[in-house]
């Protein structure tokens, strides 16, 4: 098992340049904050923040692999009905760890994975269309129990169930991960006798890959959720270290705080190089955004911060996206994922010797051509002026996913800390919700429906 890296030596002054780079002297300021962020953060773990102590909870780990060992070779999906952190966080960890084709495969023991985080008529509609309720284990997701999306899903699929295998037989292909006790998805589950496991108190959303919320149907799917929680174990240990420069969490909060706040750079872009990686930038696309993205100080004051997440994909948005950021605004800095060795080594055919332009290509190997794209990338990026780091995978595999999850985390928790604001609520995200209650007629929201239906334009403009 070898250790997560980061590399941070692009985005520095004596690199880049003083203009977009961060000198030492500032890192070295904001070390001591940086300690007492964090700190401040560790305090937290047994009261509200509990997702810090995710990978220990031993007795909830072996619940859930009972469960998909007891669930082992009976359906041919599973299908994660959440939205959110309900959603993503499982999302990108089955990419990086099963077979980009697990989906397509021939059926073998392992069920494939669905995570239908939408409620697109049409997604839903072809889902039914495609396949048969009948053969899927429906998990749903939803701590308060009160999410429309994911309870509009639950609805339908459970209308599928009852409709083709009966009242009774139908509970056996559901399972629901809820609050503990309140709620109305628990009051569901002690109706219909309903499996269920629980999303613990203290842990949000976007903080409960490492909990049941995407514990349960990963393990599902076959992942080894053992290693991916030792990963987090081992990270957690080093990112409860005091040495600033030895915490991988530290420094790039740090680094994000001031590539925002010192050097007007509002955009913070993940640019994986690996296929398996690339939803990784979309979950912690939310695990950012969502923390960060903040109107209130914790004193109330307008501040308007958080950094805006950008997703690109190495190499193919080498050809989409390049142009833009070695030579569009200087607002943007750079997280590149890399992975050292690949699971496969595949060499190119000698060919066209007599075409220079091919032939340089024979009997090198697809990850020499790999890693020399993702190295020119960053080359191009530094010779530009435009700060990057990298976080090194030893190898995609269960312990550095594991060890990433937990270092980001941590990391924007400081964040938290170094902006002033609650890194944990979602007030923007509540206001969404309550104004869709309103439009749906909920009952209690009948003031909120007629503001909405007064505030609105009186004349459309279309063309």
């Amino acid at each position: 098992m070898g250790q997560l890296t980061l590399d941070y030596t692009h985005a520095l002054s004596d690199v880049v340049g003083p203009t977009h780079g961060i000198a030492p002297a500032e890192l070295d300021a904001l070390a001591s904050a940086s300690r007492a962020a964090l700190r401040a953060v560790q305090a937290r773990r047994t009261k509200d923040l509990r997702w810090l102590d995710l990978p220990f909870q031993a007795e909830v780990h072996e619940k859930v692999l009972d469960y998909a060992a007891r669930m082992a070779g009976r359906f041919q999906n599973v299908v994660v009905c959440g939205i959110g952190g309900s959603a993503l966080g499982t999302i990108a960890v089955q990419q990086a760890l099963n077979s980009p084709y697990h989906n397509l495969g021939a059926r073998g023991p392992l069920p494939r994975l669905f995570v239908l985080d939408n409620i697109d008529p049409d997604l839903i509609g072809e889902f039914l269309r495609q396949f048969e309720p009948s053969e899927c284990l429906f998990n749903v997701i939803s701590k308060s129990g009160t999410t429309a999306e994911t309870t509009s899903q639950f609805l339908i699929f459970r209308d599928a169930l009852i409709e083709r295998l009966g009242r009774e037989a139908h509970v056996e292909h559901l399972c629901v991960t809820t609050d503990e006790s309140k709620g109305v998805m628990r009051e569901i589950v002690k109706r219909e006798g309903y499996e269920s496991f629980v999303v613990p108190e203290g842990v949000g959303g976007r903080y409960s890959v490492l909990s049941p919320v995407g514990l349960v149907p990963l393990a599902l799917a076959g992942i080894d959720i053992k290693g991916v929680l030792k990963g987090a174990a081992d990270m957690d240990e080093i990112c409860r270290g005091d040495d600033f420069y030895a915490n991988p969490a530290q420094v790039y909060a740090a680094l994000q705080f001031l590539m925002q706040t010192k050097k007007s750079k509002p955009m913070s872009v993940t640019f994986s190089y690996s296929q398996r990686l690339a939803l990784l930038a979309d979950w912690y696309a939310q695990l950012l955004a969502e923390s960060i993205g903040k109107r209130k100080s914790r004193q109330g004051r307008d501040v308007f911060v958080g950094p805006t997440p950008v997703r690109a994909l190495g190499v193919t948005d080498q050809h989409s996206q390049m142009q833009l950021y070695t030579e569009g605004p200087f607002d943007k800095w750079f997280t590149l994922l890399s992975v050292a060795r690949s699971d496969y080594s595949i060499t190119l055919p000698a060919a066209y010797p007599e075409l220079e332009a091919i032939s340089y290509l024979g009997g090198r190997t697809l990850n020499e051509l790999f890693a020399a794209e993702r190295d020119g990338a960053r080359v191009a990026l530094t010779a530009a002026q435009r700060p990057s780091v990298t976080f090194e995978f030893p190898k995609v595999d269960p312990h550095a996913i594991g060890q990433y999850i937990q270092c980001l985390e941590v990391a924007v928790a400081c964040m938290g800390e170094h902006y002033d604001i609650d890194a944990f609520d979602q007030p923007g995200v509540e206001a969404g919700k309550v104004a869709a209650y309103a439009l749906m007629g909920r009952a209690g929201f009948e003031q909120r429906r007629a503001e909405i239906e007064s505030s609105s334009p009186k004349t459309r403009r279309t063309v």
